[in-house]
Formats: C-alpha cells, sequence, structure tokens
C-alpha cells in the first residue's frame, strides 16, 4: 500500500486536511497527517531538519500551502529517499520578489505578521476567511477552518509565518527528480494562479494543474475531488 504523508497548512493544524485524508484511504492510500515542527525559531534549516527525523522514509510527501512548500523542500532533501511530491495551493513562494512577482505582495505580508504578533487569534480568523474566499461555501467552510484552529503560542506561529516568508523553493523543485504533482485554485485570494506557469517552467517530471471554481480552502471543499486526482497520479506513476 503506497505511503502518502501530508503536512498542513500555516496555524489552522491537521484538522482542515482530515477530509482529504479520508478520501484518500477510501482509494486505498496510507494516508499519515502529520503535524508541523513546534519550534519557536523560524531557521527553515531546523524545521526541514526536525521533519526529516521525524517523517518515514521512502513515502510520498504532500501538503496544503505551507505544508506543501515543506514537504517539495524534503523531498529535494531526500532525493531518492521520497517516492513522489503533491501539493495543494503551494507556491515556490510565499512572499513576493522581483524575480518572483506570482506571490503575496510583501506589504500584505507584513500586515499578517504585523498582526499576529499583536494578536494572533484574531490574524488567524482574518487567515481562515481569506482561505475560504472564492470558494463556494465560503462561510460555512471559515466556520469549519476557526473550529480547527490548534492550541499555539504566539511564538510558534510567528515563527511559521518567518518560515513561509524565507522559503524559497525554485531551486528544490529543479532539483528533486521524482514525480511532482502541484495542484492550485483558480480563485485563491493567498497563492496566486498566476504563478501556474512559472512553477511548471521549473519541473522536469512534473505537472502544475488549475482547479477551476474554488479557493485556498480547496482541500476542505472538494476533498472527494482532490483525492480522485491525487490517487490517480500515485497511479499513473505505477506505485498503488
Amino acid at each position: 500500500m503506497t505511503r502518502l504523508i501530508l503536512l498542513p497548512g500555516w496555524g489552522l493544524g491537521r484538522a482542515a486536511l482530515e477530509p482529504l485524508a479520508g478520501a484518500l484511504r477510501e482509494r486505498g492510500l496510507d494516508v499519515g497527517l502529520a503535524g508541523l515542527p513546534a519550534l519557536d525559531e523560524s531557521d527553515p534549516e531546523a524545521w526541514l531538519a526536525e521533519l526529516d527525523a521525524r517523517l518515514p522514509q521512502g513515502a510520498w510527501l504532500g501538503g496544503w500551502s505551507l505544508g506543501g512548500m515543506l514537504a517539495t523542500a524534503l523531498a529535494a532533501r531526500r532525493g531518492e529517499g521520497c517516492r513522489g511530491l503533491l501539493t495543494l495551493a503551494s507556491n515556490a513562494r510565499f512572499v513576493a520578489g522581483a524575480d518572483w512577482p506570482q506571490a503575496m505582495p510583501p506589504d500584505i505580508f507584513a500586515v499578517f505578521r504585523n498582526g499576529c504578533a499583536q494578536d494572533s487569534v484574531a490574524i488567524l480568523k482574518r487567515f481562515a476567511l481569506l482561505c475560504c474566499q472564492g470558494c463556494t461555501e465560503a462561510r460555512s467552510l471559515s466556520r469549519q477552518l476557526k473550529q480547527g484552529i490548534p492550541a499555539e503560542e504566539t511564538a510558534q506561529r510567528l515563527a511559521g509565518l518567518e518560515v513561509l516568508a524565507a522559503l524559497d523553493n525554485r531551486a528544490a523543485l529543479v532539483a528533486f527528480a521524482g514525480l511532482q504533482l502541484h495542484l492550485l485554485a483558480e480563485a485563491d485570494a493567498l497563492v496566486p494562479v498566476a504563478a501556474a506557469e512559472p512553477l511548471q517552467a521549473l519541473l522536469s517530471r512534473g505537472v502544475v494543474e488549475r482547479v477551476a471554481g474554488t479557493g485556498h480552502a480547496f482541500v476542505l471543499e472538494r476533498p472527494q475531488a482532490l483525492a480522485a486526482r491525487l490517487a490517480a497520479f500515485i497511479r499513473e506513476a505505477g506505485d498503488d
């Protein structure tokens, strides 16, 4: 049975991925939901070292948003020790720069970072609303996301934001020789779908696909459809 480890997005915990994990298990995959590192330091290398020590070798790696970015960096770190990579609403860089403009503008990210330092619970609720923007049942999905917010110290949440800003996976996406599938939501308010083409240009054995009519929280809104596509990709890779 194929082993897949999924990592959650920033601040919202594993609950948001439970429906997707359940749908993938129904399709015969052995899915584990791993938490993000409980660290209050913002060095991405420390986060990757913690994940590398904790997560099983030889599995497919994947994740949502920050989780997908960490999975990407870890896949490149492990090389042949990772069977394949699956990401959901994850960019090569979360915060835009002159050489990667298809991301969140730095001034908007600064608002989140400063807001988190002042009141991390309030900023997480705002973040949940933005995750659901573009989804059909935005209010209902937002309530579900808020209910699953894990108890964390503000320092941990801030560290996660700093890691999110610091990660630059362009080299990792080029370096990882395994199969890759990256799904982006067309109405995503946090990860612009305009990143699809530059992401695709980085891949030698991978594909970037757009999911129409939904937003960043498509993992919660469309678990069955996403599970079908992910499972099909793994089967097409001959790894079932």
